[in-house]
């Protein structure tokens, strides 16, 4: 249980910092709000389920 919460607060870091990134480079609106953090938690669980939980 630890290690599944661990990998998913991971997930979401990783995509909110590359977002972040998106968003300095003009890709994303500067002033998104909470919507980055949606978009975060949307791609976070995304990409949870597509590499970590599969790993062991």
């Amino acid at each position: 249980m630890k290690k599944t919460i661990w990998l998913l607060l991971s997930s979401f870091g990783i995509m909110f910092a590359v977002l972040s990134w998106t968003q300095e480079g003009g890709l994303l609106p500067v002033n998104m709000g909470w919507g980055k953090g949606f978009l975060a938690v949307f791609s976070g669980v995304i990409l949870y389920t597509l590499l970590p939980r599969k790993m062991d």
